[in-house]
């Protein structure tokens, strides 16, 4: 016999994020709880796998910043610069 037992999950959203999730349930024609065990629970066990596996997963605004981080020229810190005068021999 499987066990169908459900639990209760309780989340606080501020209203804006409310109204979002209760549109997005309502253009899928299914009620927030619905809509939140279709979308969150899948979700979650993407990237519990994708964990589990050690992949990355990131969203389109991570990968931008990582890119922008990437391609911004780096200073080299006062440590740093010392460090390359003692390297040069002009320490």
């Amino acid at each position: 016999m499987t066990d169908n037992a459900t639990t209760t999950l309780q989340a606080r959203l501020d209203p804006d994020s409310k109204r979002a999730v209760e549109e997005a349930a309502r253009l899928r024609h299914v009620g927030i709880s619905d809509y939140i065990r279709l979308v969150l629970v899948q979700t979650a066990k993407r990237e519990v796998e994708a964990s589990e596996k050690r992949i990355l997963q990131m969203t389109a605004d991570e990968q931008e910043r990582l890119w922008d981080a990437l391609q911004a020229s780096a200073s080299p810190s006062p440590a740093q610069q010392k460090l390359g005068k003692i390297m040069q021999g002009d320490m």
